[in-house]
């Protein structure tokens, strides 16, 4: 269906002019390509908001900061894997500070917990994380910690707020240009079918790298 609107070529053309003015201009730090879009006749206040989650093929944000709320079990692994962690010890000692938990919740993307822990969350931490749409992820013991971490990594979320513009991490200026497109076209077409009319919904697509102008998709 996305082949109707936008062909291929024409994805792949605007990926390569945002990994070239990349190059232009290496910075220190891997530039994310983002996916932005703008709807049209949606409005937030009456109609149906809609949210959903894809996870893409490539990663777009491998340095992407995680933080393990554990049980002993989970807390050792991420020691091993190099992975940031807190115990329900060390957040109980924060005695629900909203100053602190708001500079954690700031400091990290996103979060994992052991099913142990999470019910405990809200009365550990308050309403902080999920104040800021970071309530922690499910992990169990059969689960590879960092092969969860690289799912979460992997998995953008679409969801319509107040306002009629959305903005996805897509891929990274490290990536192939094959690969950004696959991780393109994937995110179009599953937004797509979450919109009420679908392509009729769509004003505008760009592509644009974290330093670079915009390049417009669609």
């Amino acid at each position: 269906r996305i082949m109707s609107k936008i062909s291929r070529d024409q994805i792949v053309k605007s990926v390569e002019a945002v990994l070239a003015m990349n190059a232009e201009k290496p910075r220190k730090f891997t530039q994310t390509v983002e996916l932005q879009i703008g709807l049209k006749n949606y409005d937030p206040m009456k109609d149906k908001r809609f949210s959903g989650t894809l996870r893409l093929p490539s990663v777009p944000r491998p340095n992407m900061q995680i933080c393990v709320l554990g049980d002993q079990l989970h807390c050792d692994q991420a020691k091993t894997a190099g992975m940031d962690f807190k115990n329900a010890e060390e957040m109980k000692k924060w005695n629900k500070d909203k100053k602190v938990i708001k500079k954690f919740a700031k400091k990290y993307t996103a979060f994992l917990a052991s099913e142990s822990l999470i019910k405990q969350i809200p009365r550990l931490l308050g309403p902080g994380l999920n104040k800021v749409g970071k309530f922690p992820s499910p992990i169990t013991h059969s689960d590879n910690l960092v092969q969860k971490a690289d799912e979460l990594r992997a998995t953008i979320k679409f969801q319509l707020k107040k306002v009629l513009c959305l903005a996805v991490a897509i891929g990274n200026c490290k990536m192939t240009v094959d690969a950004v497109v696959q991780n393109i076209v994937l995110a179009i077409n599953f937004l797509v079918s979450l919109l009420k009319k679908n392509w009729q919904n769509v004003r505008s697509m760009y592509l644009k790298g974290s330093m670079t102008k915009s390049v417009r998709l669609y």
